[in-house]
């Protein structure tokens, strides 16, 4: 019996043991209880939900050692006993239909069951003949924000490390890029500072693209229970669930908003509404920007906005007035193609009035992933563990002595982004792709034009809990994934708190963790002995602290799972020998921020204009975002759940507004066609006040939705723009035959 088969029989042995605390808490693992009894078949135990980045923590109940039902924990520091649908419906996906529950490889043109030894080998043999005809750089990853942190580390390690791969990256790149550059080039570091406290001790709340009724609805629960009474304003071109509950709405011209930003910034500059000994103190370029920002003007934000002047003053007034400003933005900045520079001018604002680093303020950025933070900092694609450049020398040589590996193991060229290992497999650069715990093939923008990239791969591996998705169908070899509930980590949410996941099912069939299959991988590809000490996801834990240490991200004082089970969660930082006094702690109290200089610095462009206007073919202008607090992403795990389906509209719509719908002669419910340059999909339209008029309005979360999007991205952080392209709309019966 190889070493292989060996491992592989030794993991699904492991895999379906009897949860005990015996078991799951031997030397570098993790179980259900935290009590040294065995656990009892009726037990309760809590962990953090696995869909979005806002970390609730529910209680999992067990009958007869399985768990049947949950409830939201009633004293973790998030969720404070709420939780939205999906929170409800968390264990929904693991019993749902199109589980993967066996590795598949296409013989034939036709995906047949294997074992895990013929997929390992499968897998190696052909990736290795990839690099081996064209060079290490013809094989990539794209990963994920959904998996624990450390298995975001160990596919990092052994992706670098262990197995020669220059390029991967993660879907968080659709989501969170942005901010992470955002932060990162003002203040030295990808350092989110605020705790969700600040919603509730705020006066003033400024929300910029971001529908927190629908998007993060646990965080809206926290901004309702403010008793100072707050000024709410929403930015943002459509009339959104948290837009009709504020107390100020601006709906700019979309991608404008930089320009009212910087508008904004002249006119409290010129008031005097800035506080000039923190500028002074704290930070770097203000001359600069106030240099640029003097053009800014109020007459010229209202021709480029759309804003009325009077609106521009009022937003300044409540900026000015306010004690406790907050700024808070998701996708609707993000997914821009000026992004980065947008979430800066809001950082801007937040450094010129010293609303940062006291209670009720701050820029923050709302993370869209379970753990696309721990994905930002831990998962070493595009940048090296603990926030690391891989083309600093001292940096690579800080980790090959922490890992104990030679240095020579690690790349010295940062790895290309999402879209750049896009064009290089249409160039025919990159022939093998792995894709893990995510489905490109239906959220990627452009989806038609990814479709036939990916078909172009001499080898596509899905490592998926389905075997099901949109990418799981195009692929050569398919490795069935144990899910969230079936194996243990940390997830690391907005306010960068370390919380728990643990293992309260079985996955089904031959399913492993996404841990084991990367065991597997490294044992088949013969680099298994740079990861003995890699042996568990606790044991990659204490690893991570290692090399934490002494880095802003610092979690070398977090003992162990248990430590971070009881505290409610653990914010970083937490430095080894510091004692953890509040479990509600922001960042730049002091002042200091991480640049070389301890300042934060003022970033600035000047706004382009959208890449892809509206024209006489294409009249109108499409917007995307959430539709339901009941769906997630893509639905490939919320559709599995009944309850979830019937919240939430089963096909696609596209909201017109009435003015729109009267000129086209499209009445409510009507099948439209929905046109882009790239494609037509069909669509019920939906005919509402809350998009203006010259806009439309599509949910993301639909299979064919992203055959209209348009490939713009970000010059900074690679972001693809989601958020606005050119489209015209048809009644259906008008189509041509």
């Amino acid at each position: 019996m190889s070493k292989l088969q060996e491992l592989g029989k030794r993991l699904l042995v492991k895999r379906d043991g009897p949860l005990t605390r015996e078991l799951l808490l031997e030397p570098g693992r993790f179980g259900l209880g935290l009590v040294p009894e065995r656990l009892a078949p009726d037990q309760t135990t809590s962990m953090v939900c696995g869909f979005c980045s806002t970390g609730c923590s529910l209680d999992i109940h067990l009958k007869d050692g399985k768990a049947v039902s949950l409830t939201p924990a009633v004293e973790y520091p998030v969720n404070l006993g709420m939780a939205c649908p999906k929170g409800w419906e968390a264990l929904a996906p693991l019993t749902g239909p199109g589980r993967a529950t066996a590795p598949l490889v296409k013989r034939k043109g036709k995906l047949t069951q294997v074992s895990w030894e013929e997929a390992i080998d499968e897998m190696v043999t052909r990736f290795k003949a990839v690099q081996k005809k064209y060079g290490a750089e013809a094989v990539a990853w794209l990963g994920t924000g959904q998996l624990p942190t450390e298995e975001l580390a160990f596919l990092g390690a052994l992706g670098k490390f262990g197995m020669g791969i220059v390029h991967g990256d993660g879907n968080t790149r659709q989501c969170m890029a942005t901010a992470a550059t955002a932060y990162k080039q003002a203040f030295g570091f990808d350092a989110p500072p605020f705790t969700y406290d600040d919603f509730e001790t705020s006066d003033t709340i400024v929300l910029v693209g971001a529908n927190l009724c629908i998007a993060h609805p646990i965080m809206w629960e926290r901004v309702c229970k403010n008793k100072h009474s707050p000024n709410i304003v929403v930015v943002d071109p459509r009339r959104t669930e948290t837009a009709m509950a504020a107390t100020m709405h601006l709906a700019p011209r979309p991608k404008s908003d930089l320009c009212l930003f910087y508008a904004v910034a002249r006119e409290l500059i010129v008031r005097g509404a800035i506080d000039e000994a923190y500028i002074a103190q704290a930070t770097e370029g203000f001359d600069e920007y106030k240099a640029h920002v003097m053009a800014f003007t109020l007459d010229r934000a209202a021709r480029d906005t759309g804003l009325s002047e009077s609106q521009i003053r009022a937003l300044c007034d409540v900026i000015e007035k306010g004690k406790r400003v907050s700024y808070w933005w998701t996708m609707g900045v993000n997914q821009s193609h000026q992004g980065t520079r947008t979430a800066q001018a809001l950082i801007a604002l937040a450094l010129m009035t010293r609303s940062i680093g006291r209670p009720g303020t701050g820029a923050n950025s709302v993370t869209g992933q379970c753990n696309a933070m721990g994905s930002r900092i831990f998962s070493n694609t595009t940048a090296l563990f603990a926030g690391r450049s891989f083309e600093n020398a001292d940096h690579r040589r800080e980790v090959a002595e922490i890992l104990g590996i030679d240095e020579a193991h690690i790349p010295r060229q940062v790895s290309l982004a999402y879209d750049q290992i896009i064009e290089k497999i249409l160039a025919g650069k990159i022939k093998a792709l792995w894709v893990i715990a995510t489905n490109p093939a239906h959220s990627w923008i452009n989806q038609n034009h990814l479709k036939d990239v990916l078909s172009r791969l001499d080898c596509l591996v899905v490592q998926d809990m389905y075997d099901d998705t949109e990418t799981a169908a195009l692929a050569d070899i398919v490795l069935p994934a144990a899910a969230w509930g079936e194996k243990e980590g940390t997830f690391i949410n907005s306010e960068r708190r370390l919380g728990v996941i643990k293992r309260v099912a079985r996955a089904p069939g031959q399913a492993l963790a996404d841990f084991h299959i990367f065991q597997l991988i490294a044992e088949g590809w013969g680099c298994a002995d740079l990861f003995r000490d890699w042996s568990s996801p606790e044991a990659v834990f204490q690893i991570l602290k290692r090399l934490s240490r002494g880095r802003p991200c610092d979690i070398s004082g977090i003992e162990d799972y248990v430590a971070i089970d009881h505290a409610g969660g653990i914010q970083w930082p937490l430095p080894e020998g510091e004692t953890l006094t509040s479990n509600q702690r922001r960042l730049f109290e002091d002042g200091r921020f991480f640049t070389e200089s301890g300042r934060a610095q003022f970033l600035f462009s000047e706004p382009a204009p959208l890449p892809e206007e509206p024209n006489d073919r294409f009249p109108l202008l499409l917007l995307t975002g959430r539709g339901s607090s009941s769906q997630w992403h893509t639905q490939t795990r919320t559709k599995r759940s009944a309850v979830l389906r019937r919240l939430a509209p089963s096909e696609l719509y596209v909201e017109v507004s009435p003015v729109d719908a009267r000129q086209l002669g499209i009445a409510p419910d009507d099948s439209v066609a929905v046109t882009s340059p790239r494609g037509s999909v069909l669509a019920r339209a939906f005919v509402t006040n809350n998009v203006q008029p010259g806009h439309v309005f599509m949910p993301m979360h639909y299979e064919t939705m992203n055959q209209l999007t348009f490939s713009a991205f970000d010059p900074y952080s690679r972001q693809p723009a989601y958020k606005a392209c050119a489209v015209r709309l048809s009644k259906a019966s008008e189509l041509p035959a």
